[in-house]
């Protein structure tokens, strides 16, 4: 890969992006050595949390201005449904993921962190959906996933505005989960991966896309679908071991089942 660098520790891999002189800023090619290593990843059963990090000052600036300077319009939603592509599929994955973010995080970089689980900002972060100061809106997704996050106000006002805010700022409207210190981003995101992985794997897998599809069903489909998805955790065991620990006073002894 030539932009990417993915590390692996046990169940725990590290996905960094790679373009530090471009402040990570995505293209075409980044985009899709992106899907390709996300296709492989979502196969792999014995990954449970997957970390997206930045080399250098950025987590990832933005999409890559001077790539779409030339575009035309039929070029350009290429580009955008291939972005938009990719991000589904990386929250769509069945482990877990969080976006350490450090530096920038505007335009398709602000979009890639808020298709991840859980967002780790550093408090010095600088966040935002500036698109509309380039005569453009946000293409990989922006429109839908900020509001979801941070409410219809909020995604308008980020949006429509085209600032800039800090990490602190961001976690204090609900975009970042957790927030870091300045340089702490990759280490608070480990911490987080290290409390998923002491959880039983396949209920954190089925968690996801319970919470995931049943985003968009009516109210009660949604919640008889929890109610089946809660049942058929008691069919692979992993319940049974994880109520058992708990009473002995001990860790559980996960076995990967398949969600």
């Amino acid at each position: 890969m030539n932009t990417l660098r993915l590390e692996r520790e046990g169940a725990l891999a590290i996905l960094t992006f790679q373009r530090p002189d471009k402040l990570n800023a995505l293209n075409a090619e980044v985009l899709q050595e992106l899907h390709q290593v996300l296709e492989e990843l979502q196969e792999d059963s014995d990954l449970r949390v997957l970390i997206l990090h930045g080399e250098g000052r950025a987590f990832v600036a933005g999409a890559d201005i001077r790539a779409m300077s030339g575009m035309d319009a039929a070029q350009a939603v290429r580009f955008a449904r291939l972005g938009q592509q990719v991000f589904d599929l990386l929250e769509a994955l069945p482990q877990v993921t969080i976006a350490a973010v450090h530096g920038f995080a505007l335009g398709g970089g602000m979009e890639l962190a808020m298709a991840c689980d859980v967002r780790v900002v550093e408090r010095t972060a600088r966040l935002g959906q500036p698109e509309v100061r380039l005569g453009l809106i946000p293409g990989f997704a922006g429109t839908q996933r900020l509001s979801r996050l941070v409410g219809t106000g909020w995604a308008r006002y980020l949006i429509l505005t085209g600032i800039q805010i800090t990490g602190e700022e961001a976690h204090r409207i609900g975009l970042a989960e957790v927030l870091a210190e300045e340089g702490q981003a990759l280490e608070a995101a480990r911490k987080v991966a290290a409390e998923v992985l002491k959880a039983g794997p396949t209920a954190v897998a089925l968690a996801k896309r319970v919470i995931l599809r049943g985003r968009d069903m009516p109210f009660a489909v949604a919640e008889a679908y929890e109610a089946e998805s809660f049942a058929y955790l008691f069919t692979t065991g992993e319940p049974q071991e994880g109520l058992r620990a708990f009473l002995e006073k001990r860790a559980a002894r996960w076995v990967k089942e398949d969600a």
